[in-house]
């Protein structure tokens, strides 16, 4: 079949393995993706925004040859050796934001990088966040997930010298437009040094944190 051609040289170049993006591709393209890759276990591949019902229509076989986090919509068939330092906190505003939340951690946990996630830290109670701060400031990068107004960003940002990737979500009622508006506050944050992923891309998160990781701890 056309259009497979996966990118074993990646990790190599940048420093991180290519990974299979799930989303509108065929049965037919991801049967054959889930069968070549993965084979081998020094060699773990990771499939990202996979939906539960493909994965669960996929034969038994190849199901077992996978582990699958359903909230995160992740499956990897092993993973990346794990590294001695480096660290990565994810904080979220709510467990509303658990999908790209846990894709983040999921993707941190596939490329042996340790981190924590710490959710319910959003700014209607901050109390929370401030009870974690600690914790959080003890990481060497913090990712900072949120929707609706998305001003945990610009707090975390207040508050902590970590480099800090922000991800907007797409929850939200009416105005929040899908996480518009929690990406445009992202991006306008008073907090200087913010970087900004797009809305809902916790994968993209994890790889930037990932990079910031490379630097610090080789």
């Amino acid at each position: 079949m056309h259009g497979i051609l996966f990118d074993h040289a990646r990790k190599s170049r940048i420093g991180l393995p290519e990974a299979v993006f799930c989303e509108h591709k065929s049965r037919e393209a991801l049967l054959t993706l889930f069968e070549d890759l993965g084979r081998t276990p020094d060699k773990p591949v990771l499939f990202t925004r996979l939906a539960p019902e493909i994965f669960k229509d996929l034969p038994v076989a190849l199901q077992e040859r996978y582990q699958y986090d359903e909230l995160a919509r992740v499956a990897w068939s092993g993973l990346m050796p794990k590294r001695e330092k480096g660290s990565v906190a994810i904080v979220s505003a709510g467990t509303a934001d658990g999908r790209t939340t846990w894709e983040a951690a999921r993707t941190l946990e596939y490329l042996g990088i340790s981190n924590a996630v710490y959710e319910d830290n959003g700014v209607a109670g901050l109390w929370r966040l401030a009870s974690n701060l600690e914790d959080l400031n003890a990481f060497d990068v913090i990712i900072v997930v949120a929707g609706l107004d998305a001003a945990l960003a610009s707090v975390v940002g207040g508050l902590s010298g970590r480099p800090i990737f922000a991800v907007p979500t797409s929850v939200g009622y009416g105005m929040a437009r899908g996480g518009e508006a929690a990406l445009s506050s992202m991006l306008v944050s008073c907090a200087p040094g913010i970087a900004v992923l797009n809305i809902d891309n916790g994968y993209g998160a994890a790889c930037a944190a990932a990079r910031v990781i490379n630097l610090v701890a080789p």
